[in-house]
């Protein structure tokens, strides 16, 4: 059974002040004390502290690190490249500190800081687009050149604050023991700059905005379901907006629902407007007949976490297949699988999605830096798929995986 590492927050229910345990990809919060569901909602990214064993009167210092995890696409030569990113890295660059959290985050339960917090926070002085740029110099060691495109697929972003206090030595207030041998001479730690920890969590009612139902999802939900007034909503600006979408009716009852992006792209570097130019595109072994022309090209990517060669297989097969426009704006009767993966993210992943069925590759790919995707629109379209014990599958587009592999990409 495959496992991965999962970082763990205690916090409070808003409604009952009841203890639960959060897990960082957690949107949707069900007490099970109060029952109440409220949606986790934060203007930029989530922040967290490691717990301390300080000494009673000892000032503690809150270092703070930056937590990615995603997975990092690359477009090369002869393959896509994929690489799965799971690092913390120094948010304030600094020589005393260590340079990032190791394990910590996996084995010890975070909280999120609040203005009760005793202790002084150090400001962030590394920015995030920075950080990013220094995994994606790091994780392309060793790819060989050219990279053509590269993209950050599934990201997860924090900020992770690590205890620390000053006892003649730098100590390290998780383990309660100094960093190294050295003392701090000539170094003033109350010098570097603080901030004050007044970042809001802010929990929104899990309510449906046009018929006040309760809305239904999976804790790792960013798409929630109103099944009293068939709606679907995703969360915008300290409420919810509403989502347009549809369903591809089941041809057999014992069905799974897998939810879907289909982009209408807007392309610019390469002649892709139609049913026709991805014919020519991706070379495939089809002849062109009257009417191809009309039909609008449109991207398709799951919209859901998956391991990454399934992310590009997926989104390929149905890519190529085009499917029409067949979906009605109906909750699927059965079970549905939840959406994990935002619009932004599938809208990112679309120069990667272009680079897999390019051909002849040597002649287009280089081509990539050139070509610029963004999206007219989109909807989310749930398609059935069979299910034979651990197996889902759909014979249409050749597609299979397990529930297993579904529930271990759900923590990438």
């Amino acid at each position: 059974m495959l496992k991965n590492p999962k970082i763990l927050i205690d916090h409070q229910c808003p409604q009952c002040g009841a203890p639960v345990v959060l897990e960082e990809t957690d949107h949707l919060f069900s007490c099970p004390y109060c029952k109440v569901k409220s949606y986790l909602y934060t203007s930029d990214f989530f922040r967290f502290v490691l717990p301390h064993r300080a000494p009673k009167g000892k000032t503690v210092i809150y270092f703070p690190y930056w937590h990615f995890k995603g997975i990092l696409f690359s477009s090369l030569r002869e393959r896509v490249d994929h690489r799965i990113v799971d690092v913390s890295h120094q948010a304030l660059l600094s020589d005393h500190f260590p340079i990032s959290l190791g394990l910590r985050s996996q084995v010890l339960k975070l909280r999120f800081p609040s203005n009760e917090t005793q202790g002084s926070f150090l400001k962030p002085g590394l920015p995030l687009k920075d950080m990013m740029q220094a995994i994606r110099k790091r994780f392309s060691k060793g790819l060989p050149p050219p990279i053509y495109a590269q993209r950050f697929i599934g990201e997860t972003i924090s900020q992770i604050y690590s205890p620390f206090y000053v006892n003649g030595r730098l100590y390290d207030a998780v383990l309660n023991r100094p960093i190294n041998s050295r003392p701090l001479e000539g170094v003033d730690i109350k010098a570097l700059p603080e901030s004050t920890p007044n970042w809001q969590i802010q929990f929104i009612p899990a309510q449906c905005p046009t018929c006040g139902w309760d809305l239904e999802g999976e804790r790792d939900s960013i798409v929630l379901t109103c099944r009293n007034c068939s709606s679907l909503w995703i969360q915008a600006k300290k409420g919810f907006r509403k989502l347009e979408f549809g369903s591809v009716p089941a041809e057999k009852e014992q069905a799974v629902y897998l939810p879907f992006y289909c982009i209408e792209p807007e392309i610019t570097g390469i002649q892709l407007d139609s049913y026709t130019d991805l014919i020519r595109v991706a070379n495939l072994p089809k002849v062109i007949q009257k009417g191809m022309d009309e039909r609008l090209f449109q991207f398709w990517s799951p919209a859901f976490k998956i391991r990454p060669l399934d992310f590009m297989r997926f989104s390929t097969a149905l890519t190529l297949s085009q499917p029409r426009k067949n979906w009605e704006p109906r909750i699927p009767e059965t079970e549905v699988y939840p959406v994990t993966l935002a619009a932004d993210e599938a809208l990112e992943s679309l120069k990667i999605s272009l680079a897999c069925f390019m051909k002849p590759s040597g002649l287009l790919l280089p081509t990539l830096r050139e070509i610029q995707i963004k999206a007219k629109s989109f909807v989310l379209v749930y398609f059935p798929f069979q299910t034979q014990k651990n197996e889902i599958f759909h014979t249409s587009f050749r597609l299979r995986t397990t529930r297993n592999m579904l529930n271990y990409a759900r923590h990438l």
